[in-house]
C-alpha cells in the first residue's frame, strides 16, 4: 500500500490523513511541526493519554470539549483540580469519561509543575529527547528516545505515558519528522524544525 494519498489539491499526503476530513487540516498545519509552548505540550501529553485504547479520530473530534473541560490545559489550573472536578469530568459526555485517565491528567499536571521548577519549562525537558536526525520515517510505534522519555516520566510519577503514547506525542509535536518521504508537507515540517529554536539552547 502506498504511504501517501492525493489530497483535494492534488498534492500527496501521508496515507493516514485520508481517514477523515478532520485529519487533513491537522496533518497539514499541526502534525510534525515543532512546539515549544508548555501548555500545548501538556495538552498533547494528556490527549495522547486519553487516546490510549481509542483512535486519535475520537480524541480530535472531542478536542474542543476537552479544552473547555480542562480549562485549556493550563498546567497550574489542572493541578488544583479536586475530587469535585473529577466528578464533574466523569459527568461530561463531551470528553472520554475514564476515571483513571482523568486522574492521570490531574496527577501529571502536578508532576509537570515539578518539572517546570526543576528544568525551567516543560518544553526544555521534552526537547532533550528530540530525535535529532531528520531522516525518512520508518513504520515504528516507538523509538529509543520515546522509550527513554517514557521511562524517565514514569520514574517522576507520571501516568499513561507508555513508549507508544510518548512516541505519538513526539511525532505530533515535531520532535521527529515522520511525514512520509513523498508527502508534500514533509518539507514544510523540516523547514519549521530547522528554524525552531530549541528550548534551553543558547540564546533561546
Amino acid at each position: 500500500m502506498s504511504s501517501t494519498i492525493l489530497g483535494p489539491d492534488g498534492r500527496a499526503r501521508c496515507h493516514w490523513c485520508g481517514a477523515t476530513p478532520d485529519y487533513l487540516a491537522y496533518h497539514d498545519t499541526e502534525w510534525g511541526f515543532p512546539v515549544g509552548e508548555d501548555r500545548r505540550l501538556f495538552e498533547k501529553l494528556c490527549l495522547e493519554g486519553f487516546q490510549s485504547g481509542l483512535s486519535w479520530r475520537t480524541i480530535l473530534a472531542k478536542r474542543e470539549n476537552f479544552r473547555a473541560a480542562f480549562h485549556n490545559f493550563e498546567i497550574d489550573r489542572v493541578a488544583r483540580f479536586t475530587e469535585r472536578d473529577v466528578a464533574r469530568l466523569l459527568g461530561d459526555a463531551g470528553i472520554v469519561r475514564h476515571r483513571g485517565k482523568i486522574e492521570a491528567a490531574i496527577n501529571n499536571a502536578k508532576r509537570a509543575q515539578e518539572l517546570v521548577r526543576q528544568e525551567g519549562s516543560l518544553a526544555a525537558y521534552v526537547w532533550r529527547f528530540e530525535d535529532a536526525a531528520d531522516e525518512p520515517p520508518s513504520l515504528r510505534a516507538t523509538s529509543p528516545a520515546s522509550v527513554a522519555m517514557s521511562k524517565d516520566l514514569k520514574k517522576r510519577g507520571w501516568a499513561f505515558v507508555g513508549p507508544t503514547t510518548v512516541y505519538a506525542f513526539m511525532q505530533a509535536m515535531g520532535l521527529v519528522n515522520d511525514h512520509a518521504p513523498d508527502c508534500a508537507i514533509r518539507a514544510e515540517a523540516a523547514r519549521a524544525r530547522a528554524a525552531f529554536r530549541r528550548p534551553g539552547a543558547p540564546g533561546a
